[in-house]
This record gives structure tokens, sequence and C-alpha cells, in this order.
């Protein structure tokens, strides 16, 4: 497998899970806390490095499907972190979000246009061989109806609504009927509430709550579905990736400001475990054993850490 370099140009805690240093398979103080990196975990076959790594999501077979910056754009891992299958060469300008729906649908959003390609966001069989449904308009940058600059991440709600974090050159929502008819969108630069800076990730609670990370306004707002503010936390940090199970557990990767995952609850803002030290990750997924899978984009350092340009899998002691 070859690769190539795709283009890029407060609440009180209740409970503090406060991790040392990982890097490669040696951890210091790995026992503290009650969580750990996986050592080795989704190494890439003869010694190939990831690239830049936006997200990740699990399948309801509980295959990792994981999203990059570099040739081939998918991988998918199995749950011990082997290659199972790879796919996508030359189909995405800048790889960003990637999800899986209720009903095992992928959703993929590529973040610039390049040579008539690119500013768009897919809805594709859970394999990733068909399209079942494209929007924007390919190659083109702009802010109407059918036109992304920027799409980071895709929220589907209950009824079928598609939600669209519009956010790395636009800071706005754009909400779509089922079938992709374009609704509203909401949403400006800004930092008031309903404005943005860097909608980055979506998630919807059980109530049909909107979420959006707003990652350079530090902070999480949540919306109705007619895009009405509800209220805003900025107890995440620099909200990045979001992910919320069915019981309204919240998982956030804040990348920046407290450089930590934080595991709360939806339901009320709450944070019950902060965990540090074992990645610097711009977006998450979570599989069913609860196991974390934290991507990364940006290099950096956290003790003896050297972050970006990974995945890595995150388990319980």
């Amino acid at each position: 497998m070859s690769l190539k370099r795709v283009p890029s140009v407060l609440i009180p805690l209740t409970f503090a899970v406060v991790l040392a240093g990982f890097a490669g398979a040696r951890s210091t103080n790995a026992q503290a806390g009650g969580f750990k990196a996986v050592p080795g975990w989704g190494q890439l076959p003869n010694g190939e490095k990831w690239g830049e790594v936006p997200n990740a999501s699990v399948d309801p077979h509980g295959t990792i499907f994981v999203f990059r910056r570099a040739e081939p754009p998918v991988i998918e891992l199995s749950p011990d972190g082997k290659v199972v299958k790879t796919w996508g060469n030359g189909r995405y300008v800048w790889p960003h979000g990637l999800r899986f729906d209720r009903d095992g649908n992928l959703w993929i959003t590529d973040g610039r246009a390049d040579n008539g390609n690119g500013q768009m966001v897919y809805k594709l069989t859970g394999d990733g061989s068909k399209v079942l449904l494209a929007l924007g308009t390919k190659g083109v940058s702009g802010d109407g109806p059918n036109q992304f600059n920027g799409p980071c991440d895709v929220a589907i709600a209950p009824n079928g609504d598609i939600f669209i974090a519009d956010g790395h050159t636009n800071s706005r929502i754009v909400k779509y009927s089922k079938d992709g008819t374009f609704i509203k969108a909401w949403g400006k630069k800004g930092s008031a509430p309903g404005e943005f800076n860097l909608p980055h990730s979506l998630v919807f609670d059980s109530r049909g709550r909107l979420l959006v990370a707003d990652r350079s306004n530090k902070r999480i707002q949540l919306f109705d579905q007619d895009g009405n503010f509800l209220d805003q936390w900025p107890q995440f940090g620099e909200a990045s990736g979001l992910y919320i199970k069915s019981d309204d557990t919240l998982y956030v990767t804040d990348w920046q400001d407290k450089k930590a995952i934080f595991i709360g609850s939806a339901k009320d803002g709450s944070i019950k475990t902060k965990i540090e030290g074992l990645t610097l990750a711009e977006g998450l997924t979570v599989d069913k054993d609860g196991a974390i899978y934290s991507t990364e984009t940006l290099p950096g350092q956290i003790g003896d850490l050297v972050t970006g340009a990974n995945i890595r899998k995150i388990v319980k002691q």
C-alpha cells in the first residue's frame, strides 16, 4: 500500500482522570487514572505513515473506518488494529468528516475544492461502494443552498433530516430534508449565541437537540431543529469532535485548550471523566465496548508524547 499526501492547505469537574504521556509502546504511569493507549495499535504495513487523520467511525459490525489525508483515504481496521480493507483512491480532495447513521449508511465530507472536485457531502452504502446522495456542487466553494465552503460533519435527525456543519470557511449550519432538498441555513461568523467560529462537529441527543462543537469559540452550542438557540456549554473547552451514545453519554475532544477527552452527559452538560496525556485529538469515535478511537491531525507534544498523523485506541484498564 503506497501513500500519497493529499494537499492540505466552567463548571466544576465531578471526576477527573489525569493520565501521563504515552509514546509508542512506552507509557509513563500507564496504570494511573484507569485509561491507557493500546501500544502499537493500528500500525500500517511496512512502516508507512498515516498522514493527517481527521475522523473515524465504527460500522454496525464493529469495523473501524478511518478517514485520512493520504491515499488511499479510507482504511478499515479490525478491533485489534489490523488493516481489513482500503478504498477511495482519488475520490476526495480534503477528507474531513466520516460517520455512520442509524441505518448503517456512511456519510463523508470533503472539505476543499480542487480541479473540479471537493466541497461535497456524500451519503454512501455502508461499504462505501455506492453513492446514495450527493450534496454540494463539485469543485465550487460558496454559501448558496447547494454549495459548501469547508463542510466538516453531518448529523441525521430522527426524522431523517440532514444537518451539515459548514464550518472551515463558512460559519453556518445547513439543513436538508432526507431526500436532499434544501430547507434552511443559519449562523454567521461571530461569538454571540447562534453565531459560529468554526462549527466543527454535530450530534443529536435523545431529546432531539442539536449539539454543535463551535471550536474556535471554545464552546458547544445547543439548538432545536429549527435553528433556535437553546444553550451553550464552555466547560468542554475548544470542542473539536463529538460522539454521543443513546443514553446521552457525551464524548468530546478538546484539541488545543484543555488538550483532553471529556466523557460527560448531554442531559445536563456535566463532566464525569477527563482523560489527559494520551492524545491530542481532532476527532473520535467509540465502539460498543467503550473503547475510544482518537484521530490526530495536529503536530504537537504532550510530555513525551509526540502527536499528529495517527489514530490511537484508548481503553479502560
